[in-house]
């Protein structure tokens, strides 16, 4: 026979058990009416499965699709793009904001290809020269790539070279960057290919660089291939 300590401790184990129980299905109920009542996050779901545009709600994306991406959008010099690097949030550009234009895009991993663009290329940036020619581009936007991807000092010499190669004359280069010890593997004032392109003070934010109110000090530098 189980003596009363014994009963006591399997009463106690059976109360824990139930308030588990009871913690557990308030949890899921909670977050089953966060994600019920939370019309942004979704609509956000609903455009993305139907293939809407899904913004990111961060000020650095804010600055990219409503100040940097409008500019470019509209200059009459703008005919050909290159966006380096997709994912979910990057599948609406070229219709949303390159719409008519020649937009490539280009990521190393094959599982991006659903979030690029009609026209795209698996490879890396440091391969440039495997798929396209010299003087191709009027615009080249290499966002989130720098610490993730390009890690090395080779890889960023090669790739920001190739970048300027293939920019036409008096082509665009946009490079956002993460001001953070974390993702700056290379110092980038030691980058020689990315020093010899000249700064482009971006007219709707007064500078060559502006760096974003975010925790990671997202970084965005301009700069434009001196015209020949």
């Amino acid at each position: 026979m189980s003596s009363l300590s014994d009963r006591q401790r399997m009463r106690e184990d059976e109360v824990l058990r139930g308030n588990a129980k009871l913690a557990t299905s308030a949890s899921s109920r909670g977050t089953l009416t966060r994600l019920l009542t939370d019309w942004s996050f979704t609509s956000r779901v609903v455009r993305y499965l139907v293939h809407l545009p899904v913004r990111m709600e961060t000020e650095d994306r804010r600055v990219l699709e409503q100040v940097i991406f409008p500019y470019f959008g509209t200059l009459p010099t703008m005919h050909s793009v290159l966006f380096v690097g997709c994912d979910w949030y990057t599948r609406h550009y070229p219709q949303t904001y390159f719409r008519g234009k020649d937009y490539w895009t280009i990521d190393p991993a094959s599982g991006q290809r659903k979030f690029a663009g009609k026209q795209h290329i698996v490879g890396a940036l440091e391969r440039l020269d495997d798929f396209f020619p010299p003087e191709r581009f009027d615009l080249i936007v290499c966002n989130g790539v720098y610490g993730f991807g390009l890690d090395t000092r080779e890889q960023c010499e090669r790739a920001f070279d190739l970048c300027q190669s293939r920019l036409k004359s008096g082509g665009h280069f946009v490079f956002g960057w993460d001001d953070v010890p974390a993702r700056t593997p290379v110092p980038l004032t030691e980058i020689a290919s990315l020093q010899r392109l000249p700064a482009f003070p971006f007219p709707p934010l007064g500078s060559s660089r502006y760096v974003t109110n975010t925790p990671y000090r997202h970084t965005y530098d301009f700069y434009r291939k001196s015209s020949t």
